[in-house]
């Protein structure tokens, strides 16, 4: 073979990465669509975010994943099989930890665990390698109904954790904590990252999909809307960049008449202009009397999430967006 020929694709290897293949999957509840024609493909490895409004579909859409719940139409696969019917063969490789999480609140942090692990015959040191893995070795005695918030959905996780399962399904993780419990239960989700897990995960915080997700599926009443990396989604959305001044650097009028401003206004106390071509506009700021105090906000996920969830209410719904990543 000479230097410039190329080794045919293996499709083999393909399915070898893959850790879910979802295809044309749909499901109804009486008259209502909860799921139409969903497709999408998970690598192993991969730490993958399902966002989407209440009843868009992202539970129905896990639960079928899981093998909790039939799909109406299309196939699924989880780590090469079907997890429907029930598959028992599968449930070990599984780690699942809902938003409801059931605990043994009588039992101590590491006894609740110790439990769990019995259940899938996992031995006690990875108890105690699970526990150190969510940071709760120093609340191992403690009784799960004197544990925090927090806490306990750190023991959520180590219970979905603690028998080594190649996937892991995460749903709310961070729902009702604190702004610090819930950035230190980030640090907990990195090192699964860091680790090489499969996850998926559900979310509101659009802040949390963005920081810690390698690509995000948007669900918009049953459909996806749009499934990239969330670079790639506010890449691809276009949507401005805005700058903040003080109030009293210039008036609305005066903001409107700077080159390359498409929009402004007085805004939480900011005056806020919105721009393509923010580099110009900064340009003429400074020109005009420096840059001191203005600051730049760029477009988030978020911006993207709140403008595909507002077209939903036109009937406007997008295609999805790089569903699939290139074989």
């Amino acid at each position: 073979m000479t230097e410039t020929e190329t080794v045919p694709a293996d499709p083999g290897n393909r399915a070898a990465d893959t850790a879910i293949h979802v295809e044309g999957v749909s499901k109804r509840y009486g008259s209502r669509q909860a799921l139409d024609a969903v497709s999408l493909r998970i690598d192993r490895g991969e730490f993958f975010g399902l966002l989407g409004p209440d009843g868009a579909g992202k539970t129905t859409l896990v639960e079928i994943m899981e093998g909790l719940r039939q799909a109406d139409a299309g196939t699924v696969d989880v780590l090469g099989g079907a997890p429907w019917p029930r598959n028992v063969a599968l449930l070990p490789r599984l780690g699942v930890q809902t938003q409801s999480s059931a605990f043994f609140v009588r039992q101590t942090a590491h006894e609740h665990l110790a439990t769990v692990a019995a259940l899938y015959r996992a031995d006690t040191a990875a108890v105690e390698r699970t526990l150190a893995a969510v940071g709760l070795v120093g609340r191992r005695d403690t009784r799960v109904e004197n544990l925090s918030g927090g806490q306990r959905q750190r023991l959520a996780i180590a219970s979905a954790l603690v028998h080594d399962p190649e996937l892991i399904f995460l749903d709310e993780p961070t729902a009702a904590l604190d702004p610090q419990a819930r950035r230190d239960l980030w640090e907990v989700l990195r090192g699964l990252k860091e680790a090489g897990r499969t996850i998926v995960y559900t979310t509101h915080h659009l802040d949390e999909a963005e920081a810690l997700c390698d690509r995000v599926a948007i669900l918009v009443e049953g459909r996806i809307a749009a499934l990239d990396s969330p670079r790639g989604l506010v890449g691809a959305a276009g949507a401005p960049t805005s700058l903040l001044l003080p109030p009293e650097r210039m008036t609305v009028a005066e903001a409107e008449a700077v080159p390359g401003v498409d929009r402004a206004e007085v805004r939480g106390g900011s005056l806020v202009l919105e721009t393509k071509v923010s580099g110009k506009v900064m340009s003429a700021l400074d020109a005009l009397g420096g840059l001191d105090g203005v600051q730049t906000r760029t477009a988030t996920l978020e911006d993207v999430y709140l403008q595909l969830t507002s077209d939903a209410t036109t009937g406007d719904i997008p295609h999805a967006q790089n569903t699939e990543h290139q074989a």
